[in-house]
């Protein structure tokens, strides 16, 4: 999906994957085929970067390596030990990521013992009290059919050289981290302190959100499933709209800082009027104000749909200055704002509206994947216990031009994947819900601009 940022020129150095020392253990894998060390995926498949204009040659090329099975490993599977995290919000597919891991672990590398930690980064601190669980292939047998994760989540900094003496008590070999933007940061932490030891661990990221704003991951698990249910609430929201004179039906959806869920959403139910994003600010009263267009809209259709991303609306009514313990700045209500800025602007005019408010924020993330993203997931918890076994370090398996590849941490911490509001696929948002291209007002931008 588009992003909104500048054309970035990456070099072949920063995609190198760190790996903990040769590998020289013959695989125990008796079926498919071995990923070859040269395999590799173009970062960028643009023609400029293929062939540059005015050059007979191209520049050189950037690849991606390939995610998948080696010959040689690093670590000796039977003597091997694994663990895995939770960490952050809720996400369709997490229980998914964990089964994939510990059976791939159990029935491919005969790995004697896979640990899951509770609670998040929490489970590493004594003085927390939580204990371990052992993954087996009988406990993590049924748990795609649930949402939510079995190993529990939580968020907040922790202690990172506490966490690495815990892997070290535990003597743990490869350690994946399942999480988010923040998740992902803290990692990198976590490894710069393992290399710091040179201690023989390796750590291997999962990209986690709902919202769809990690770079290079094309999209993120669970976002297929977020926008699935997200319909489900926007349909009865046009049903709730088109039931009553004047009637509306205001969505919000997840989207502190990337509006994906709420735009594609929109786009799949092809009943929405109006989508709200954080990337694209909007005014709410004046002559090209939302309430103006909407008041518009309501003449001449007799009623409308919103969907409006959790982050967008901002500008309108300034930032809190808050944080939540993983350091993300605590949003404003901007659902609040435009409903009783709806009932204020009709009620001017004498006019009583029917507003239906629906947030099914929770429900769309902590529900079971849908039949897509469990596919996904387990590729990525399949790739990620390859990855780890064959000494590899300090990366993230994501999914980048429909192949799975390692990408190094840094490299996908290093920015957050928006909208882009200039490309077709907005423009696609703009014709599906005939909103205007702006609903910003001419006399504010112009003073802004002074």
């Amino acid at each position: 999906m588009p992003q909104i940022c500048k054309k970035k020129v990456y070099k072949a150095e920063d995609t190198v994957i760190s790996r903990l020392g040769l590998p020289k253990v013959s695989s125990p894998l008796k079926h498919g085929r071995y990923v070859d060390e040269e395999d590799a995926v173009l970062v960028n498949l643009s023609k400029d970067s293929l062939v540059p204009k005015g050059n007979k040659k191209p520049d050189s090329l950037v690849f991606f390596e390939m995610a998948g099975p080696r010959e040689k490993l690093y670590f000796d599977p039977s003597k091997a030990k694994c663990a895995v995290v939770t960490c952050g919000g809720l996400c369709p597919g997490l229980n998914d990521v964990i089964r994939a891991i510990v059976m791939t672990a159990h029935h491919e590398y005969h790995v004697p013992s896979v640990l899951g930690i509770r609670y998040g980064l929490s489970g590493f601190i004594p003085s927390e009290g939580y204990d371990v669980m052992e993954l087996t292939p009988e406990n993590v047998g049924q748990i795609h059919e649930f949402g939510g994760t079995m190993l529990g989540s939580s968020r907040g900094p922790q202690d990172v050289e506490e966490i690495v003496d815990a892997l070290e008590r535990l003597n743990i070999s490869i350690l994946f981290m399942i999480g988010g933007d923040g998740t992902l940061k803290a990692a990198e932490k976590v490894q710069a302190e393992i290399s710091k030891r040179k201690l023989s661990i390796a750590l291997v990221g999962l990209p986690k959100t709902i919202d769809n704003d990690i770079q290079f991951a094309s999209p993120s698990f669970g976002f297929d499933t977020a926008v699935e249910k997200a319909t489900e609430a926007i349909r009865c929201a046009h049903v709730e709209a088109t039931g009553a004179p004047w009637g509306i039906g205001l969505v919000k959806v997840m989207g502190r800082a990337s509006g994906f869920i709420a735009a594609q959403s929109a786009m799949a139910l092809q009943d929405v009027d109006f989508v709200l994003v954080p990337e694209d600010e909007f005014d709410l009263d004046g002559e090209n104000g939302f309430l103006q267009h909407l008041e518009a809209r309501m003449r001449q259709n007799g009623h409308a749909v919103i969907v409006l991303a959790e982050g967008s609306g901002q500008n309108i009514i300034g930032e809190t200055g808050k944080k939540d313990k993983s350091g993300n700045l605590v949003l404003g209500d901007i659902a609040g704002t435009i409903r009783n800025g709806i009932k204020d602007h009709f009620g001017k005019q004498g006019i009583e509206t029917t507003l239906k408010y629906i947030d099914p924020s929770y429900i769309i993330r902590s529900v079971p994947a849908n039949a897509n993203d469990r596919i996904y997931c387990s590729f990525l918890g399949i790739h990620a216990v390859h990855a780890g076994m064959s000494g590899r370090t300090g990366l993230v398996i994501s999914r980048w031009n429909g192949r799975y590849v390692h990408i190094p941490m840094q490299l996908m911490t290093r920015a957050r994947k928006f909208i882009n509001i200039n490309s077709n696929y907005w423009r696609a948002v703009l014709e599906s819900t005939g909103q205007p291209v702006s609903m910003k007002n001419p006399a504010k931008e112009a003073a802004k601009s002074k």
